[in-house]
C-alpha cells in the first residue's frame, strides 16, 4: 500500500483520526475543495451542517474514484468549516459517520485539519473538503 497511518506514541490521544502519514508513489491525487452541491451545482443539504457534510465526502470520494483512489489512499484532509464554534463537534462528527461506510471512510481517518473560517465562496456553503492521495 501507497500509504501508511499511525499515531505515534505520546501524541494527543484519543482523537478519530491518525497523527502521521507516510507515502510512497509516483501518482499524487489532489482534489480541490468539495462543497455540498449535486452534479448540476443546485445546493445540497441548506442550513445542515452534518447534511453538507456527507454531501461533500461524497464528492470528495467521486473526485478521489476519478484519479483511481479510494479513503484508503488518501495522505491527508482538510475541512473549512464557517463560523466554527465547539458546538458543531456534534453535528460535525454526524456528517461523517452518516456516509463513512458507503464511501469507504477508514477508521480512524487519515491526518486531517478542520480548520475555521469567516465564510466560503458562497454564504449557503458551510463546510469545504480537500482530500490529498498517494498512488503507486
Amino acid at each position: 500500500m501507497a500509504v501508511q497511518l499511525s499515531t505515534p506514541d505520546g501524541m494527543f490521544q484519543p482523537v478519530p483520526y491518525h497523527h502521521v502519514s507516510v507515502a510512497t508513489g509516483t501518482r499524487h491525487v489532489h482534489v480541490a475543495g468539495q462543497i455540498a452541491r449535486d452534479g448540476q451545482g443546485s445546493p445540497l443539504a441548506p442550513g445542515d451542517l452534518a447534511g453538507q457534510l456527507a454531501a461533500a465526502l461524497r464528492n470528495t470520494a467521486r473526485g478521489l474514484a476519478g484519479a483511481g483512489a479510494t479513503f484508503a489512499d488518501v495522505v491527508r484532509l482538510r475541512f473549512f468549516v464557517t463560523d466554527w464554534q465547539p458546538e458543531k463537534y456534534a453535528d460535525f462528527v454526524a456528517g461523517i459517520e452518516q456516509v463513512a461506510e458507503e464511501i469507504g471512510l477508514p477508521d480512524p481517518l487519515p491526518p486531517l485539519s478542520a480548520i475555521g473560517v469567516d465564510f466560503l465562496f458562497e454564504p449557503d456553503v458551510l463546510v469545504e473538503v480537500e482530500a490529498y492521495a498517494v498512488l503507486d
